[in-house]
């Protein structure tokens, strides 16, 4: 709203004060402002308002029948806040997110074929899982304390979405991990994040270390079924016709790869099956524990893979030892040579990088693209271990592989 003040050719200023008042002429003739009455008897700034700059009126408020109006000469204007996306910074985040995707692709691969060549050579997949989890911890806690990252504001209660203990307790700290193993119900309700996340982990491991790379990937593909039916059966979610229809190619595809496989295994097909079962409570859970803090998605993989490392490594010692470990490092290392360490190292490392530029990726994209950059991203990791380790397959568990992954993308198109 412009208003001005149009007055006689005499030549006038006012200025206004809370304390001081100045009296105006009674010969000149202008069209004054409405005069307000201020409810709030709040006193003015000592500006000076003069004639020859109009006043325009910046902001009003109604509130019942008190009207507040603010008012700034023409040489103090207010720029107004309008948050428009320029062109060049949306040509500039699409630029971000495909250079996320590729990079988490590529890690991706990288990992998989090391973590082969490691599970090759040494069939110990605990301890692999474990050192997995370790150096990812240590390379954030390293970030951390050199401020390459800046380390979470995290508390007790964020903790506690993490660790598998939901129920009441005297303290706080009190934490009883048999509490969630009273009964299915009630263990498949509080499954926390950092289980979920350790069992899907240490299956897939094992799961490739029996059988090959595509094989487990493949049967991995399947875990929108999972999603589905989980969501559905135990939190009650409901969901359109399109997307029940979009598990039957899923599950149809992964049978046909899974009794066309050459080289099939129960332990290696059973893995990963576990492994999509658990990696589907974790972003169940993941969901409700990410709801509400302020923690990025890759200092909250951070704080995960601390907490599994901590469950899983108990387990890892318990399930295989260290006498085994010590006696096929020695037959690895003689069989490898010294490119083994490097093996061990890289997969480790890749492992936790690929993982954390993912969650990176879920903090700028839409679960819908997400889920899209995931079923691409298992395509390229079957072709490269399909090229890299010479795997034969058969045109019809081709066929199978191509169908499951088909019926994942439409699943992500169902689900919008």
């Amino acid at each position: 709203m412009l208003s001005s003040i149009k007055p006689s050719s005499s030549s006038f200023s006012t200025a206004i004060s809370g304390s001081v008042r100045r009296s105006i002429p009674t010969t000149l003739n202008f069209s004054p402002l409405p005069i307000i009455k201020n409810c709030h008897n709040q006193s003015f700034h000592s500006n000076v308002v003069s004639h020859q700059k109009p006043l325009h009126i910046s902001s009003a408020s109604n509130f019942k029948r008190e009207v507040k109006v603010e008012a700034y000469e023409a040489d103090r204007s207010r720029p107004l806040d309008i948050n428009i996306e320029l062109p060049d910074e949306q040509s500039a985040q699409k630029l971000k997110i495909g250079i996320y995707f590729a990079t988490w692709w590529a890690l991706n691969v990288v990992f998989n074929i090391y973590n082969k060549k490691v599970l090759n050579a040494f069939p110990y997949p605990w301890l692999t899982s474990t050192l997995s989890l370790a150096c990812g911890s240590l390379m954030m806690l390293v970030s951390w304390a050199i401020r390459i990252a800046d380390a979470p504001k995290t508390d007790l209660e964020f903790w506690k979405t993490l660790f598998p203990c939901t129920f009441e307790h005297e303290t706080d700290l009190e934490i009883c991990l048999p509490c969630v193993l009273i009964d299915v119900p009630v263990f498949f309700l509080f499954f926390k994040v950092a289980v979920a996340h350790t069992i899907g982990h240490v299956a897939a491991t094992v799961s490739m270390s029996k059988v090959a790379v595509s094989f487990t990937h493949i049967i991995k593909s399947g875990e929108p079924a999972f999603s589905v039916l989980v969501s559905r059966f135990f939190m009650g979610e409901t969901f359109p016709l399109p997307v029940y229809l979009s598990l039957l190619p899923i599950i149809g595809g992964c049978a046909l790869a899974a009794i066309t496989e050459l080289n099939f295994n129960i332990t290696g097909f059973m893995g990963a099956m576990i492994s999509n079962l658990a990696f589907v409570f974790r972003n169940i859970f993941s969901k409700k524990g990410m709801k509400g803090k302020s923690v990025s998605g890759m200092n909250y993989y951070a704080c995960l893979s601390m907490m599994s490392l901590v469950i899983l490594t108990p387990f890892a010692i318990a399930v295989e030892g260290p006498q085994m470990w010590a006696a096929g490092w020695q037959n690895a290392v003689s069989q490898v040579g010294p490119n083994f360490v490097w093996w061990v190292v890289a997969q480790s490392v890749f492992y936790h990088l690929y993982n954390q530029v993912s969650y990176m990726s879920l903090d700028q994209i839409s679960p819908l693209t997400f889920s899209i950059g995931n079923t691409m991203k298992r395509i390229s990791v079957i072709v490269a271990s399909i090229i890299i380790f010479h795997t034969p397959i058969q045109p019809v568990n081709a066929l199978g592989a191509a169908i499951a992954i088909f019926g994942t993308f439409l699943y992500s198109q169902a689900k919008q």
